[in-house]
């Protein structure tokens, strides 16, 4: 891990290219030296697992000891009940989950207590509490292992959702979530660990709602999670030698979401995909498709378009789990047939 190295670069002011995982490292590293009430805990994230599972907080036990960096019991209901409390009496603890799947079994203090306690209180309670995981498909770890549950989390009151995508955004997102008064579910995605990316110099927040637009384009709009921004920058690579041209456009986060950025990027292309490996049935791209709708629907040139998993648990296999995904070729086919103005409807069930 280049902790000290990077650390070293940001103290002397010049930028430094990491890899996503080290830009979550270097963020939570930070933030601890920061602020004495944030600590770490989950299971394997410390004495046990050296770093956790993706060796996120590997080296934080060693520079912060057992009381900031702590393994928990195989109990996640137990460990996040234990950092709402924290959180509630003072602290900023960043709660590891080893995949998003087994966030599930602790949704009850997720969404009924952490989600709804400063509503309850009107505002005079602070909840700055980080839930931090990974989802999402294409390692082959099955269909226990590999779902993508962001439209779970946006559609609870009070939670706060962050997608980040590339190696600054972790960090920048992270910093912020941490420093949030609110409860932020901060969802990477496990085929990004070893992307990398230049991080800014000096101090590095991404403020949350605000979208970023990855590349510029004139005809389709393409709004992404995760490693689909990835696929769609690959896509647009293809679509320019045809003199397509895509716009891709990062959310960054879910909640808060940039509707304006999306809108003005649709009133100049007039077409729009929206595509995440999530399964198609209730999955996030049809809220942001209405919210596109709403906010641009005299400047729809043709009916916008969901790329999205199939609605089955994810394979293990791989070809089988590639098929059941969204690919570079599908949004590829999405955008010529856009182009062509033939209708385009959903192709997965």
């Amino acid at each position: 891990m280049s902790g000290t190295a990077t650390g070293n670069a940001a103290a002397t002011g010049a930028a430094a290219t990491l890899t996503y995982v080290q830009a979550l490292n270097e963020a939570l590293r930070e933030e601890m030296e920061r602020d004495p009430t944030v600590f770490v805990m989950g299971e394997d994230i410390a004495v046990w697992g050296g770093g956790g599972v993706f060796g996120v907080t590997k080296g934080l036990l060693e520079a912060f000891g057992p009381e900031r960096v702590r393994d928990t019991p195989i109990s996640e209901a137990g460990f996040t009940g234990v950092g709402l409390g924290a959180a509630l009496t003072g602290m900023r603890p960043v709660v590891e989950y080893m995949y998003a799947d087994f966030m599930m079994v602790a949704m009850d203090q997720i969404a009924n207590q952490a989600a709804k306690i400063r509503y309850q209180f009107g505002g005079k309670a602070r909840v700055p509490l980080v839930l931090r995981t990974q989802e999402g498909a294409g390692r082959g770890n099955g269909p226990q292992h590999s779902q993508s549950l962001e439209a779970w989390f946006c559609h609870i009151p009070g939670l706060k959702v962050a997608i980040p995508s590339t190696p600054a955004d972790a960090k920048g997102l992270l910093k912020t979530a941490i420093r949030d008064d609110n409860p932020v579910v901060f969802l990477e995605h496990k085929l990004l660990y070893g992307k990398k990316g230049e991080i800014p110099a000096g101090e590095h927040l991404v403020p949350f709602g605000k979208a970023n637009v990855l590349r510029e384009g004139r005809h389709v709009t393409v709004v992404g999670i995760h490693v689909l921004n990835d696929m769609a920058l690959e896509a647009a690579d293809i679509l320019a030698a045809e003199g397509i041209e895509l716009e891709v456009v990062d959310p960054r986060t879910l909640v808060p979401y940039d509707r304006e950025t999306v809108a003005a990027s649709i009133r100049k292309t007039g077409r729009l995909i929206v595509a995440h490996q999530a399964p198609e049935r209730a999955g996030i791209a049809a809220e942001l498709i209405q919210c596109a709708i709403e906010d641009a629907f005299d400047y729809l040139d043709a009916p916008p378009v969901r790329l999205c998993a199939a609605n089955m648990p994810v394979p293990y296999a791989k070809s089988l789990e590639d098929a059941a995904m969204p690919q570079v070729a599908d949004i590829v086919a999405a955008a010529r047939r856009l182009m062509s103005g033939s209708s385009v409807v959903g192709t997965r069930s």
